[in-house]
């Protein structure tokens, strides 16, 4: 999607995002600036399955107003749709020490709360329950969906760090018998892992009937691995030291990435998981679309 053609897209960019300290108003610049383009553009996650109506209330689309039920009653309602009824929105945000690295501006932690706020803003705005669960070599944080829960959700992102080791396998294991209840579980995370075992820990997800979207969020020097000089590397989750040498090592460590990126991306379709990569230095409202587009989905099959 083309940012510069959607009006306030410039509140998606990760740079003016991290001069916002709060995240509920970051989060709120984000989906507003998102919603007030897809005003202006097509909108596709729009249902056309009408389910019934409510209330208008201050900053609702008067384009939705049913005008002839206003001439009969002289009250104002808002026709809802199928899209428009309650869901749960549970965020597993990885919190490991990987996730702290930052070649410039925003590191992949920061980025990720970013993500996780203005999806859940989203989410709560159209009355979701929103939840979230922060884990690294265990569970840190265990918020429940809950419609009261966004404030909540907030302040966990606020003070989480990523400071120790991860485990992803082992907590995608250990969490998914709390995902019972039919829900869309967002995973974000940089997914240091296996691709074919990834996909077998979020086999138990889908299996128990959840819609699952995968954010892959990765440093732009992870792909791009711009580094001239030799000199040691340090392994952010173990500390090991390794010497490398750039221009003997780059070419062939750029190839593993498109490798490792594009295995991930391929299982995940073969599982029916969405998946989609992000980087620290991309706008958040191809997330969003992405994000609605699988809500419209869960919500047209229910």
């Amino acid at each position: 999607m083309d940012t510069h053609a959607i009006p306030g897209a410039r509140f998606v960019d990760p740079k003016v995002l991290a001069r916002i300290k709060d995240l509920e108003l970051l989060a709120r610049h984000v989906v507003d600036g998102f919603i007030n383009g897809l005003h202006r553009a097509p909108f596709f996650g729009a249902s056309v399955d009408f389910a019934e109506h409510r209330g208008y209330v201050a900053g609702d689309d008067i384009r939705r107003v049913d005008w002839r039920l206003y001439a009969r009653t002289d009250r104002y309602y808002i026709k809802q749709y199928e899209a428009d009824t309650n869901s749960n929105l549970a965020v597993l945000m990885d919190v490991s020490k990987s996730m702290a690295f930052a070649s410039e501006g925003v590191s992949k932690l920061e980025y990720g709360s970013f993500l996780a706020a203005s999806l859940a803003y989203l989410s709560h705005r159209q009355r979701d329950r929103v939840g979230i669960v922060t884990f690294d070599s265990d569970v840190v944080a265990h918020v429940p969906p809950s419609a009261k829960h966004f404030n909540v959700l907030l302040h966990t992102l606020d003070r989480s760090r990523a400071e120790r080791p991860g485990r992803l396998l082992a907590m995608l294991d250990k969490l998914a018998e709390h995902f019972k209840r039919r829900s869309i579980i967002v995973l974000i995370s940089d997914l240091y892992e296996n691709p074919a075992d990834l996909m077998e820990a979020l086999k138990p997800y889908r299996s128990l009937g959840n819609e699952v979207i995968v954010f892959h969020v990765l440093d732009p020097a992870e792909i791009a691995f711009p580094y001239t000089d030799s000199s040691r590397f340090q392994d952010l989750e173990s500390g090991e030291e390794v010497p490398v040498v750039p221009e003997v090592f780059a070419e062939q460590y750029r190839q593993m990435m498109r490798d490792h990126i594009d295995a991930i991306a391929t299982r995940c379709a073969d599982s029916r998981i969405d998946y989609l990569q992000l980087t620290t230095n991309k706008p958040l409202d191809e997330a969003l679309s992405h994000y609605l587009g699988n809500r419209e989905r869960l919500m047209r099959v229910r």
